[in-house]
C-alpha cells in the first residue's frame, strides 16, 4: 500500500535536522531511550528545549510517566547508535555507554552535546505530543554532527 504521506514526508525531509537520542528513567520502571530529529531549542530564560513524540511510540507511556529527560546530540558516524534507538522497543542505554548527570535520565556518553532536562509542559499536536523541558545541566565537545537530510544520514561539518 503506498504511504498517503510520503509527499509530506518528503517536503519535510528538505529540513536537515541534527539527531539526538532522548531517555528517561520513569518512576518504578526501566529507563527507555528513542531517536529523535525534532529536538529544538526554545528559550535562553529559563533555559528550554523542546522535542515531539508519536503517540503510537513504544516508548510514549514511559515518557508520559516521567517527570524528566536527556537529550544526547549524536556525533557524526553514529548512524548505528541512531538506528538502535530507532527500532521498536530498542531497550535503554547500557551502564557502560551511558551516565547521568541531575535527573538520572541516562545520557550517552559519547555524544556532541547533552542536555538533562525536568518536563515543565507537555502539548497535544495531532498524533504527537511536544514536550517541553527546562535545562538543568547541559555539556558540549567539539566535533561534528550526524544530520538526517531527505530520508538519509549525512555526516556534518567539523566544527570548533
Amino acid at each position: 500500500m503506498a504511504d498517503p504521506y510520503r509527499p509530506l514526508k518528503t517536503a519535510f525531509g528538505r529540513y536537515a535536522t541534527g539527531i539526538t537520542v532522548v531517555s528517561c528513567a520513569p518512576p518504578d520502571q526501566d529507563a527507555v531511550a528513542i531517536t529523535v530529529n525534532s529536538f529544538a531549542s526554545a528559550a535562553l530564560e529559563p533555559p528550554l528545549v523542546l522535542w515531539c513524540i508519536e503517540k503510537r511510540a513504544s516508548t510514549f507511556g514511559a515518557f508520559m510517566a516521567a517527570d524528566h529527560y536527556a537529550v544526547s546530540v549524536l556525533r557524526a558516524g553514529d548512524r548505528a547508535i541512531s538506528d538502535r534507538f530507532a527500532a521498536h522497543e530498542p531497550g535503554p542505554p547500557s551502564e557502560a555507554e551511558s551516565e547521568v548527570f541531575v535527573t538520572g535520565a541516562p545520557l550517552l556518553k559519547r555524544r556532541l552535546a547533552g542536555f538533562d532536562c525536568r518536563v515543565v509542559d507537555r502539548h497535544e499536536a495531532g498524533d504527537h505530543v511536544i514536550l517541553i523541558g527546562e535545562v538543568l545541566k547541559f555539556d558540549s565537545v567539539n566535533g561534528a554532527p550526524l544530520i538526517y537530510y531527505a530520508s538519509r544520514y549525512h555526516d556534518g561539518p567539523e566544527t570548533e
